[in-house]
């Protein structure tokens, strides 16, 4: 399979035509090879336009997804990143390209020491990964200029939210069924605002789920 050809294809077909204008996402998107940060028998859909199931209950977010998610946070060359979730590491990857440093939390053991080999062999070495109960976040190297999920919540717990710089921003999808709400979250002044950007599925990250309340 030519790669190349395809990750090409993948930012012209699905990504440019679908309301993505910022050249930094489509120039990032187009450099890290996403087959790189998938199993081996997985390589042969790395391009396809929907999520890629890891095992374990885990994903590869779908690439448009991704791509809207990352504009919505306006990405700045100085940034500071904190990626909830990170997985085998594709965004991280990523957002290494277009952010200054990307902290990537990570609750799997096994995942994140894939992830940390597959960026070492990419020659990425600004992508720090720590391993962590994902909704509790990474408070120790906060706080951050964009917080980005890498899967969907339920809602975004207040010890994350609390991780966020002044004049920061947050991108999460907000979700309990088969569709959510993509939203941005900024902080401003020390107050936070929630905006609603488009709608989106995706699969949810495991570790946020709703606790049972108790009844009589």
């Amino acid at each position: 399979m030519d790669f190349d050809a395809a990750r090409h294809n993948m930012v012209e077909s699905q990504i440019r035509p679908n309301r993505v204008t910022d050249p930094l996402v489509m120039a990032a998107m187009a450099e890290v090879p996403r087959e790189a940060f998938l199993p081996k028998a997985l390589r042969g859909v790395a391009y396809v336009d929907e999520d890629i199931a890891l095992g374990n209950g885990r994903h590869m977010i779908e690439p448009l997804v991704l791509a809207r998610l990352l504009q919505g946070a306006e990405i700045e060359a100085s940034d500071v990143v904190l990626v909830i979730g990170c997985a085998t590491g594709y965004c991280s990857a990523v957002l290494a390209r277009m952010a200054n440093t990307v902290v990537a939390l990570e609750s799997d053991a096994g995942l994140a020491e894939a992830a940390t080999a597959t960026l070492g062999e990419q020659g990425i070495d600004t992508v720090a990964f720590v391993e962590g109960a994902l909704r509790d976040g990474y408070a120790k190297q906060g706080p951050y200029d964009v917080i980005f999920f890498c899967g969907a919540v339920p809602e975004i717990p207040d010890a994350i939210r609390d991780q966020l710089a002044e004049g920061g921003r947050m991108v999460a999808v907000i979700s309990d069924g088969p569709m959510g709400k993509a939203v941005l979250v900024t902080r401003r002044d020390g107050l936070f605002s929630r905006l609603e950007k488009f709608d989106a599925a995706m699969p949810p990250l495991l570790g946020f789920e709703a606790k049972p309340s108790f009844v009589f």
